[in-house]
C-alpha cells in the first residue's frame, strides 16, 4: 500500500522533523522516504515542507493537511488492522447456490444457524440440480458434488473422502428381501436421478482390491429432482444410490437402510466452487470453516448409525 506508506513518511517526518531518522525508523534509505515526499506533493499538487540543509519546515499546505492526515491516517491503519486479523462483525449478502436435496434439507438449515450466529449476514440461494454457472450467474459460490470439471474455477473442499451410499428402505426390503452384493441389483427396482437427457442408471462399485465393476439398473423411476429420488427410496418404491450427506439423517433415524456396505461406493466429494480466489474473502472462509464442522458432524452420526 504506497499511498498509505507515503502519508506515514509525511506525519513521520514532521513529527521527528528529519526526513533522515523517519527513514531509519521506517526501515528505508533517505532516498526513498525522499522520493515519497516528493511523490505526495505531486500527487497534491503543492509543496508540503520548505527544505535547507538543516532543517525541514512544514508550508501553509502541508499543515492543513497534517490536520486531516493524522486523523486519516489512523483511520486507515485500524481498517488495514481488521482486514489482516478479520473483522469480527461479518456482513454482507452471501449468493449461494446448491443442489436440490443438500439444498433443501440440509444447506438451508445450516445457513439459518450460521445466520443466527451472524445476524448481519443475507443469504441469496438457488437450489437446483442444475449446475450454476458462477461465471455468468450472480452467484458467489456453489456447492456441489464431484470435482468440477472446469479447471478454471476454485474448488475449496468441504468433504474430499465423501461418498455415495446405496439405500433403501425397510418396507422396501421386507417386501423385496435385501441385496447382499451389488450383482443382485438388476433383480430390483431402482431410482435413478436425471441430468439432461442423462439418466445416472450406471453404478459403480469396488471390493478390495478386484476391478471396479458397473451396475446397470432397471430404473423403476427416475427424476431431475434429486430430493425426489429420496422422496421415492423413503415410501418405498426402489434402491438408491446417494450421495451419503443426502440421506444422512434418514439414514441415522432408520427410516433409510444402508445396503452392501462391505462395497467401496463411488466417491462424491463436496466442494464449495467459486470463480476465483478472488471471490475467497472472510465471509466465504468463515461460512466454508462453518460448512466443514457441521458436514464432519453429520458423516460421523451416520457412520455410527450403521
Amino acid at each position: 500500500m504506497k499511498a498509505l506508506q507515503d502519508l506515514e513518511i509525511f506525519v513521520r517526518t514532521v513529527d521527528t522533523g528529519s526526513l533522515s531518522a523517519t527513514a531509519r525508523k521506517l526501515d528505508l534509505t533517505p532516498a526513498a522516504a525522499s522520493a515519497a515526499l516528493k511523490r505526495l506533493e505531486a500527487e497534491l499538487g503543492v509543496q508540503l515542507f520548505v527544505r535547507s540543509t538543516r532543517s525541514l519546515r512544514l508550508t501553509e499546505h502541508g499543515e492543513r493537511f497534517l490536520e486531516d492526515c493524522r486523523p486519516a491516517l489512523q483511520t486507515l491503519h485500524k481498517a488495514a488492522q481488521q482486514i489482516a486479523v478479520g473483522d469480527p462483525v461479518l456482513h454482507g449478502v452471501l449468493k449461494l447456490a446448491a443442489s436440490s436435496d443438500f439444498g433443501r434439507n440440509l444447506l438451508l438449515p445450516w445457513l439459518n444457524d450460521f445466520q443466527n450466529l451472524h445476524p448481519q449476514v443475507e443469504i441469496r440461494l438457488q437450489l437446483s440440480d442444475r449446475m450454476a454457472n458462477v461465471y455468468s450467474e450472480p452467484v458467489d459460490a456453489a456447492f456441489r458434488y464431484g470435482q468440477p470439471p472446469d479447471s478454471s474455477l476454485v474448488a475449496l473442499a468441504l468433504a474430499p473422502t465423501h461418498r455415495r451410499v446405496l439405500c433403501a428402505s425397510p418396507a422396501y426390503l421386507a417386501r423385496h428381501g435385501t441385496p447382499s452384493s451389488p450383482h443382485e441389483l438388476t433383480d430390483h427396482a431402482c431410482l435413478c436421478f436425471m441430468l439432461g437427457d442423462n439418466v445416472r442408471d450406471r453404478w459403480r462399485f469396488s471390493l478390495g482390491d478386484e476391478p471396479q465393476i458397473t451396475v446397470r439398473v432397471r430404473s423403476m423411476n427416475v427424476s431431475n429432482d434429486g430430493d425426489a429420488v429420496r422422496l421415492w427410496a423413503l415410501l418405498g418404491k426402489g434402491i438408491a444410490y446417494k450421495a451419503r450427506l443426502d440421506v444422512a439423517k434418514d439414514l441415522a433415524q432408520g427410516h433409510l437402510q444402508a445396503l452392501c456396505t462391505h462395497w467401496t461406493t463411488e466417491p462424491a466429494p463436496l466442494f464449495m466452487v467459486l470463480p476465483s480466489r478472488r471471490q475467497i474473502t472472510p465471509l466465504i472462509r468463515t461460512l466454508r470453516d462453518y460448512i466443514i464442522s457441521r458436514v464432519a458432524q453429520l458423516d460421523s452420526q451416520t457412520l455410527e448409525a450403521w
